[in-house]
């Protein structure tokens, strides 16, 4: 899992009644980030402190989050965390935590007056470990939906999921909130969630219901410069699990994540990443249990 990637931490906030929740991923100190957006439709802070060439070169958190916008307001209660054991960028007097934060729509599904807020963002860095991540239906997957072409209504529940890949010395984890519109499919191609209506029906789409965002830490010396191209091929991954990705309507977005401990090795660590996180996104609808009228993949099997 991602946590295999010594110093990383994993929790969660789940509201199973609302069907929302979140997810945050804490760094040890000293940890370079990156970040790629793609999608028509994406939600984030943070990101462009993430970009090569600005100021601050490390970052202490990462947040995934359902809500659509409103759910960005858990970011401020990791920060509160931070701040409150001493961890961030010192800026004068004040230690500044750096987090950025994405979030996916799951507005369609519970209660859409409740989302994810600074209580919530809290709760969760609070409850982080470095154990094995819950997957599922918990933390930013409670609510997701995957598969929802043609028709949004037949679509399959999405969750959490993470993964990782050894190489020797080298680790590459990967968490991922899979909500996308496509169905999600196997190494091979089969498909493990597809959408349940007539596959000849028209479109009938949710303009902004969808999204995956992942996560991708490794133990490598990744300068800031080269960690987006981390986040780019974790792309890759979205792009080999989800069929189709980075659609009009998805606002797909990739963290990167490095805790300089080893030597990066550039020929293998993209695909290392690639992999991870398409292991992720199966893992976290495969585990996905049903809830708020939509199937999980274990309850469609039998």
């Amino acid at each position: 899992m991602i946590t295999d990637v010594p110093g990383i931490l994993v929790g969660h906030w789940t509201d199973d009644r609302a069907l929302t929740g979140c997810t945050v991923v804490l760094c040890p100190r000293g940890t370079v980030g990156g970040a790629d957006v793609r999608g028509g439709a994406p939600g984030s802070i943070g990101t462009d402190s993430l970009r090569p060439g600005t100021l601050v070169n490390e970052v202490h958190a990462i947040v995934l989050t359902g809500g659509s916008g409103f759910g960005l307001a858990a970011a401020g209660g990791v920060v509160r965390y931070l701040e409150e054991r001493g961890i961030g960028f010192q800026a004068g007097p004040a230690r500044v935590p750096i987090v950025a934060a994405a979030v996916l729509f799951d507005l369609g599904i519970g209660d859409p007056s409740a989302r994810p807020d600074a209580d919530a963002g809290y709760a969760a860095a609070a409850s982080a470990s470095d154990g094995p991540v819950e997957e599922g239906s918990v933390g930013a997957g409670t609510g997701a939906t995957v598969a929802k072409l043609p028709d949004p209504r037949r679509g399959v529940k999405g969750g959490v999921g993470s993964a990782s890949v050894r190489k020797g010395e080298l680790v590459v984890g990967a968490i991922a909130a899979v909500n996308a519109l496509g169905a999600i499919v196997d190494v091979d191609g089969t498909p493990i969630a597809e959408n349940r209506g007539d596959p000849d029906a028209s479109p009938e789409m949710w303009p902004i219901g969808n999204t995956t965002l992942v996560c991708v830490a490794t133990n490598a010396r990744v300068s800031s410069a080269n960690a987006p191209r981390l986040a780019i091929a974790a792309h890759d991954g979205i792009a080999i699990a989800v069929r189709p990705a980075h659609t009009h309507w998805d606002g797909d977005v990739a963290f990167a994540l490095a805790t300089g401990e080893v030597e990066a090795d550039w020929v293998r660590l993209p695909a290392m990443a690639a992999v991870a996180v398409a292991d992720a996104i199966r893992r976290g609808v495969s585990h996905a249990a049903g809830a708020g009228g939509v199937p999980g993949v274990s309850e469609l099997a039998g």
